[in-house]
């Protein structure tokens, strides 16, 4: 395990200790089936983002995330991965954005696989941080076609401009603000599609990828786990996390 990872995420935990822990909780707690479990995610598309195991385990995952982990696949997206739950079973929905860590401790790097040379992570992230901190003028993200998520990422963190320069790491920052914004999306998204879920029941598992060199665990550092029950979707549990019931807390 990187050691320098713990100083900047203590609640971390690596992926595959995510993945045994809150499977094995959601077929202990809530009698879970996953071999009737549709799993979808919304991470980047970087391809150092298989941290977890929960692909091997849960398989044919449906993909909503692009650049940075936002969900561009959107509201027909949501209802797509909806329609398509086996008989049954349930949803189950990993949201994350990623941030690098190098053996040194910088955030916003990381070595990769086959490579000896240090790279961003995320890329689209720290490319749009970039944007953000050029002084020779005011940047402005210009639509475009051919660079769609590109430009949605950076007018997502736009708003937040005077929080991630001022931050203490902006790299850092920058990828809390981008867990915030996937979070808000997914959840909207998922009370926009209510009535298209099959299932009685949706779980969410949020929070942040670290990734870090080949050779050692990459980490999760969750932010959040929900238990949504599809026909109370507008009441007051929508807002409960599991992490602050009872038996998760007696893990």
């Amino acid at each position: 395990m990187n050691p320098f990872v713990l100083n900047e995420y203590p609640n971390a935990e690596t992926g595959t200790a995510v993945t045994d822990k809150y499977l094995t909780f959601l077929e202990k707690e809530y009698g879970a089936d996953l071999s009737k479990m549709l799993f979808a995610t919304s991470l980047c598309s970087d391809d150092v983002n298989v941290s977890t195991d929960f692909r091997k385990v849960l398989s044919r995952p449906f993909s909503m995330g692009g650049l940075g982990g936002l969900p561009y696949s959107g509201f027909t997206g949501m209802v797509a991965f909806a329609h398509h739950i086996p008989d049954g079973g349930d949803a189950f929905i990993f949201y994350a954005p990623h941030i690098g860590i190098t053996d040194e401790g910088e955030l916003g790097k990381m070595r990769r696989p086959g490579q000896s040379r240090l790279t961003n992570s995320c890329g689209a992230l720290m490319l749009g941080l970039e944007r953000l901190q050029q002084q020779s003028e005011v940047y402005v993200p210009i639509n475009s076609e051919m660079d769609y998520q590109q430009i949605l990422l950076e007018r997502t963190v736009m708003p937040y401009k005077q929080r991630i320069l001022e931050a203490k790491n902006p790299k850092k920052e920058i990828t809390e603000v981008f867990y915030e914004e996937i979070h808000k999306k997914i959840q909207v998204l998922v009370k926009m599609s209510k009535k298209e879920f099959p299932c009685k029941r949706i779980f969410l598992l949020g929070g942040i990828i670290i990734n870090t060199s080949p050779e050692l665990n990459d980490m999760v550092d969750v932010r959040n786990f929900q238990l949504i029950n599809t026909n109370e979707i507008d009441d007051e549990p929508f807002d409960i996390s599991i992490l602050e019931t009872p038996a998760f807390k007696d893990l």
